[in-house]
C-alpha cells in the first residue's frame, strides 16, 4: 500500500516504512505527525475522493533536522564594477511514515 500525501508545496509517493525529507517542521524530534493525504492505492483500490480520504490518515514521526546543500551565486555588471554575491542552504526535517490508515 503506498499513499500520495501533500507536504509544503510538494507532492510525495510514501509507503510506510520509508524515511524522507520534508521542509522544515516546527515540531520536536520524536514527536508524531500527520500528512494530507492526496490519493491512497491499495493493490486495485484507489481512494482519491474527498469523501474516502476524509477518513483516511498518513501519520509520521520526526527523526531529526538536516540541511541542505549550500547554494553559491555571484552576479556581475560589466564596466561598471558591481558585483554581489550570495548564498543559499536549506533547512529539511527527516520523518519516517509510521502509518498508513484507511479508517480513522
Amino acid at each position: 500500500m503506498y499513499a500520495v500525501i501533500r507536504t509544503g508545496s510538494i507532492q510525495e509517493r510514501v509507503e510506510e516504512g520509508q524515511v524522507l525529507r520534508v521542509d522544515l517542521r516546527k515540531e520536536a524530534e520524536g514527536e508524531s505527525i500527520s500528512f494530507e493525504t492526496v490519493l491512497i492505492v491499495d493493490g486495485d483500490t484507489v481512494l482519491s475522493t474527498p469523501a474516502e480520504l476524509a477518513k483516511a490518515s498518513v501519520t509520521a514521526e520526526i527523526v531529526g533536522q538536516e540541511k541542505g546543500p549550500k547554494i553559491n551565486a555571484m552576479t556581475y555588471k560589466n564596466k561598471s564594477n558591481q558585483s554581489t554575491r550570495w548564498g543559499h542552504r536549506q533547512k529539511y526535517t527527516t520523518v519516517k511514515i509510521t502509518g498508513i490508515s484507511t479508517k480513522a
